[in-house]
């Protein structure tokens, strides 16, 4: 199901059809089309080439491993998100390599990783749902995290259903209007909270 973005102004297509869905389809998510996504994560940008992003995945092609990263979602997240056919957790390497000082921008690139494979998916024709309910706890002691390593977030990836295919439960979520703050609201100039003349015109 598309759900286009109503943008203040102009952005790419591919930005504007991003969103994400509770409802998947059970049609599962071809192996290249994961590549694909670890690929894009890998060409992200991150302070000094560190590329501190790693990533715990399942399908259901492997039930048993899906049902272990499900179980580490929190309960609401669970129940939606048990359909989709793909699961992931993003964790972040927390120092650098060269010097083993703190990385204090290992989440923000992380994130920038996480952003390219959306992005990626979306081209594709999958969705992702990512999720900060999940136990970092649980990732770490089920898939043997070290030290030196944070869970960052939780993800669900795969095909969306049409309008009319949605499960009573998620209808609601999905059918509903997006919304953003304005532009103006948090890009500012000379001062905290003064709204830049580059969106206020």
């Amino acid at each position: 199901m598309e759900k286009p973005a109503e943008t203040q102004y102009p952005i790419e297509e591919i930005l504007r059809r991003r969103w994400s869905p509770r409802a998947f389809s059970d049609r599962l998510v071809e192996p290249e089309k994961l590549q694909s996504l670890f690929e894009a994560a890998r060409w992200a940008a991150s302070s000094f080439n560190e590329q501190p992003w790693n990533f715990i995945v399942a399908t259901k092609q492997n039930p048993e491993e899906h049902a272990r990263l499900l179980g580490c979602l929190a309960e609401g997240n669970q129940r939606w998100a048990r359909a989709a056919p793909v699961l992931m957790a993003s964790v972040a390497k927390l120092n650098f390599d060269k010097t083993g000082k703190p990385n204090r921008h290992a989440f923000h690139d992380v994130g920038l990783a996480v952003q390219n494979m959306v992005v990626q998916a979306t081209a594709l024709g999958l969705f992702v749902h990512q999720m900060a309910g999940f136990s970092p706890e649980k990732v770490r002691e089920i898939y043997g995290v070290p030290d030196g390593f944070e869970p960052v977030a939780a993800m669900a990836i795969g095909y969306g259903l049409a309008a009319d295919e949605l499960p009573e439960a998620f209808r609601e979520f999905d059918l509903s209007a997006r919304s953003r703050k304005p532009v103006g609201g948090f890009v500012f100039e000379e001062h905290w909270g003064e709204t830049s003349r580059f969106v206020s015109e």
